[in-house]
């Protein structure tokens, strides 16, 4: 799935729709999904936020990718705009250069998948990648190497 959105904070649901959707696919709980989806919209209204200060809402666009590859959800939110001057400073809880947020985007999606990877450069843009797998399933189990009650002995 590909998406390409201006950068408007109403378009944060869409996001959460369409990764939500995309998710059902595989075998994650409602739980999980709804974590997905959070994650995903945090990392979209981040680029929508911080990516283009000065630009008329929507001016912009930022690029939403999902994939589900062996069992695999991966999610990436990418933008072109001024990128993190302090990447470790970002993803600490609480900070943000916004006095009317609360500052803990990067704390729902660290907490709520499994892998999240950030790559930023100054002027050029950030890309946020945010990874998880069903609960219970390892990176190479697959439903028929799952043991069925009652088996054995």
């Amino acid at each position: 799935m590909r998406l390409e959105l201006p950068a408007l904070p109403e378009n944060a649901a869409l996001v959460r729709v369409a990764v939500g959707c995309l998710a059902a696919q595989l075998e994650f709980t409602l739980a999980e999904i709804e974590e997905i989806r959070v994650a995903a919209s945090e990392a979209f209204s981040n680029a929508v936020l911080h990516a283009y200060p000065g630009s008329p809402p929507g001016d912009r666009s930022v690029t939403v990718e999902a994939r589900l590859e062996n069992g695999l959800l991966e999610v990436s939110v990418a933008d072109r705009g001024v990128g993190i001057a302090d990447l470790e400073q970002a993803r600490r809880p609480s900070y943000t250069t916004l006095p009317d947020r609360m500052g803990l985007g990067f704390v729902f999606m660290e907490t709520f998948m499994d892998e999240v990877t950030v790559r930023t450069s100054v002027g050029s843009g950030t890309r946020v990648v945010l990874r998880k797998r069903p609960a219970g399933r390892g990176p190479a189990e697959t439903p028929d190497e799952v043991p069925s009650e009652g088996s054995g002995g």
